[in-house]
């Protein structure tokens, strides 16, 4: 091997010994090699001497290139950040955004209460609204089950894997206000709308004798409660709420499982589709139980995608994103725990490394008085002082990879 690549070498390994990246050592020494090449240094070959820079490299490493020992240290110790750790401390930092769940919770309960507008419906009107009245396919009580019930269980199976509170917390707070806010809008759009149902007729006359007033429009005589909700068509409640629950579920999944990383694994396409797939035929239910016009379906399936959509990039980001398996909370805190070591070591950093660079220079250059002086020939000497000179042409770089 050459001088020059010798010194190269030895200065990268000195260097990854103290724990720099080898990836920036590396493209350090490739670019040290090609900058002696354009200055006309003869005895660098830059494709065969950055050849055997890999291939030393590759041999030496035994961490991956794209994590620092200490990066990935953290990574495992924030990793370990549980329930029990640091639950307390997270659902503090949220206490906000659970006071404004409550809050909709409230909201809710009003919107209930309201009675919806009751638009006029005429006898000419009836034609479309004669649709049977009879039980619902997917019962009321059921939404919850598999719209939120099902998505945290599937939360907490995530959380047992990595132990990740970060990720626990923030899936069930951004499951819960994107089923939520989508209610409280659904309701308030029901009451403000008042559209009767496809069964609106066996509503308001059970007995099948319709009664209307001068003007024209329904005099209905049915119970005061299915009246009520005979108003409450645009859109579907039902299927509003399953896109926002299942819909946050689809988007959770494809993160998790790195749908969208360019390998062509159609085969994760189908796992977040099944949940979409669930929520479509609720919607559909809906329609063959005559309890919504097909206009209701789509737009509360629209609402409640969208609701969730924007509550999960709320909190994790976009599916197809690098870090899309994590949620911001834990990139944050990791990003902090990589900054929080830089302050304390700012001022020595420099120092250290530069000290440790000038320790590896002179064992190189021990190293090279000794071959100097077993063999004294002209080219061992020209080979010595080359190899000094890129040396000292080297060191700014050396220098900054160091801080690195």
């Amino acid at each position: 091997m050459k001088l020059v690549v010798f010194f190269l070498v030895s200065q990268l390994s000195g260097l990854i010994g103290h724990g720099i990246s080898p990836r920036g050592g590396l493209l350090t020494v490739i670019q040290g090699l090609k900058l002696l090449s354009l200055k006309g240094w003869k005895e660098v070959d830059v494709e065969g001497d950055c050849q055997t820079v890999i291939s030393w490299v590759k041999n030496r490493e035994e961490i991956p290139w794209t994590m620092r020992p200490m990066e990935r240290m953290r990574e495992v110790q924030l990793s370990a950040h549980t329930v029990k750790s640091h639950g307390v401390s997270v659902t503090k930092f949220h206490m906000h955004d659970w006071l404004m769940l409550l809050f909709l919770v409230v909201i809710k309960i009003i919107l209930t209460v309201i009675h919806p507008f009751y638009r006029f419906v005429g006898k000419d009107m009836m034609n479309g609204l004669k649709y049977p009245l009879k039980d619902s396919t997917v019962p009321m009580w059921t939404v919850p089950i598999f719209t939120v019930l099902l998505p945290i269980v599937i939360f907490i199976a995530f959380y047992f894997c990595r132990r990740d509170i970060y990720d626990l917390h923030n899936s069930i707070l951004g499951l819960l206000f994107s089923v939520l806010i989508t209610i409280v809008i659904t309701d308030a759009i029901k009451n403000a709308v008042g559209r009767p149902r496809p069964d609106f007729f066996w509503r308001c006359f059970p007995d099948g004798k319709d009664v209307y007033d001068q003007l024209g429009n329904v005099i209905c005589h049915g119970k005061a409660n299915v009246i009520k909700d005979g108003h409450k068509s645009f859109p579907s409640g039902h299927t509003s709420w399953s896109f926002s629950g299942l819909g946050f579920l689809s988007l959770y999944l494809s993160g998790k499982i790195k749908a969208f990383d360019h390998r062509g694994h159609v085969a994760k396409l189908c796992i977040i589709f099944l949940p979409l797939l669930v929520a479509s035929l609720v919607g559909i239910s809906r329609v063959d139980d005559y309890k919504h016009h097909w206009q209701d379906v789509f737009a509360g399936g629209l609402l409640g995608f969208t609701v969730a959509t924007l509550c999960y990039l709320q909190f994790f980001p976009p599916p197809y994103h690098t870090n899309g398996c994590r949620s911001y909370a834990y990139l944050r805190m990791l990003e902090a725990a990589n900054a929080s070591e830089q302050p304390t070591n700012a001022v020595s950093t420099l120092n250290v490394d530069a000290m440790r660079v000038q320790q590896q220079v002179e064992q190189n250059n021990n190293q090279l008085r000794r071959l100097s002086d077993t063999n004294g020939s002209n080219n061992t000497l020209d080979e010595l002082e080359s190899g000094m000179r890129a040396q000292a042409e080297l060191m700014p770089l050396l220098l900054k990879v160091s801080r690195r």
